[in-house]
């Protein structure tokens, strides 16, 4: 136990149901729902058993109020491999509480253990709750970038063009 009353754990295949609760909320908070197709048998797969990404719960007493789902990257540049958050995620009701920062403090943390040269994530542009609370981090926007995504039928048309597909 940490202090007040505050606790990490890493996730474990059981808690795949719970991993994919946490996934819904944060989906219906991005006005996503829509695009979630993940279900419990695939995280089960995909996390636990292939470990293509961890997931680290944030605890008040032993309720889970908030999780960050991320995997490693790699910065040519840097040579070093960097840690990818791909979803963070606290309870409406805990907001306010410190479990975001906090979730935010041990990633850092396991990034630097792990010797990651750095750290990043997305944000929605209408998020400026968030945007607020990451700039207040220290954490910069990649202005000079733009997200580009290859998904579902383009991913498939472009696979089917490889010759030895």
């Amino acid at each position: 136990m940490e202090k007040n009353g505050m606790s990490f754990r890493f996730a474990c295949e059981a808690d795949a149901e719970l991993v994919l609760d946490f996934i819904r909320r944060l989906a219906d908070y991005e006005k996503m729902a829509d695009q979630v197709v993940a279900t419990e048998e695939l995280l089960r797969t995909q996390v636990f058993q292939e470990k293509h990404a961890e997931v680290l719960f944030v605890l008040e007493g032993e309720r889970e109020v908030g999780f960050a789902l991320f995997f490693h990257n790699f910065s040519t540049f840097l040579g070093r491999s960097g840690l990818y958050l791909e979803d963070l995620y606290v309870l409406p009701e805990d907001r306010g509480k410190g479990y975001g920062k906090a979730l935010l403090c041990r990633l850092a943390r396991i990034a630097r253990d792990r010797g990651c040269g750095r750290m990043e994530w997305w944000c929605l542009d209408w998020n400026e709750p968030s945007i607020r609370f990451y700039r207040s981090l220290g954490a910069e926007p990649m202005e000079e970038w733009t997200v580009y995504r290859l998904a579902g039928e383009t991913l498939d048309a472009l696979a089917r063009q490889d010759r030895e597909a």
